[in-house]
């Protein structure tokens, strides 16, 4: 009899198995037809994580039914697939989204002053596809009682370059212009805002970060953002040599890509019309 019940225990237990492996399966099919799965693949491991976090948050704000697996994923290796403190981070984005993005995007007509300096543009993909984000320094300037418009202009950015991916590509490439840049330009406690946007709300988003032309001055200023950068990020800034700026630039981006400024052959695009 003992050896029966033991027969009849490995059945269910192969049974049971067989059917956590089915689900599985549906799971990960279920995820490529969501598009889960972009230019790299779900693994089991991330899927299963996915679940964990999943029914973790909507448990404390059911609005989280409302974002896709892809979104939970980017959380998840923004902390190195630790459920715990993905989904910490998950419920913070949304508390932020909630109170600062109520109508779900920022309008230009929200971002009038930032819009105005004429210094974000959008055109281009790199050779893997990622849309290209320019930002010329010079013509950023801090602005009285502005740093609330500021960080909504670096919301309304990143929701363009989001809008622009196509599918099965999460991520944007930047590129920052610093010729010119002063100490006119130096807006530390703008720049560590923004930073902390794209790393607490938009994380895996940004792909690579080429810094072009950066002078001495700005150096000093780098010294006091730099310890705000979190290791993942800091891997994707790229500070270019003046005398390799078109190689190192063709290295990710087709020469038909490039703006007419870097010896390509695309005009400047202001993001608002992109």
């Amino acid at each position: 009899m003992e050896a029966m019940k033991g027969c009849h225990d490995n059945k269910g237990s192969r049974r049971l198995e067989e059917e956590q492996e089915e689900d599985c399966n549906k799971d990960l099919e279920a995820a490529k037809t969501r598009g889960v799965v972009a230019n790299d693949v779900v693994t089991e491991t991330e899927l299963n994580k996915i679940r964990l976090v999943r029914a973790f948050v909507e448990k404390h704000d059911p609005s989280s039914k409302e974002e896709d697996d892809l979104m939970i994923r980017r959380f998840l290796r923004a902390r190195d697939l630790d459920v715990e403190k993905a989904s910490a981070m998950f419920l913070k984005y949304l508390k932020w989204r909630h109170s600062f993005v109520p109508n779900g995007s920022i309008s230009p007509s929200q971002v009038p002053n930032e819009i105005a300096d004429d210094k974000a543009f959008c055109q281009g993909r790199d050779k893997t596809g990622r849309p290209i984000l320019f930002v010329f320094g010079r013509k950023h300037f801090q602005k009285k009682d502005g740093l609330d418009e500021f960080k909504r202009f670096a919301v309304y950015c990143l929701e363009k370059m989001c809008a622009s991916m196509p599918p099965g590509e999460e991520k944007f490439v930047g590129i920052a212009e610093l010729k010119g840049w002063g100490y006119a330009n130096s807006d530390v406690r703008g720049y560590i805002n923004a930073l902390s946007i794209l790393q607490d709300y938009y994380p895996e988003r940004l792909g690579k970060l080429f810094i072009l032309h950066a002078p001495y001055i700005f150096m000093k200023v780098w010294k006091i953002i730099y310890p705000f950068i979190d290791n993942k990020t800091k891997k994707k800034i790229i500070f270019v040599e003046n005398n390799k700026l078109k190689s190192t630039l063709l290295e990710d981006i087709d020469e038909s890509q490039l703006p007419e400024i870097y010896g390509g052959k695309l005009q400047l695009v202001p993001i608002q019309n992109s």
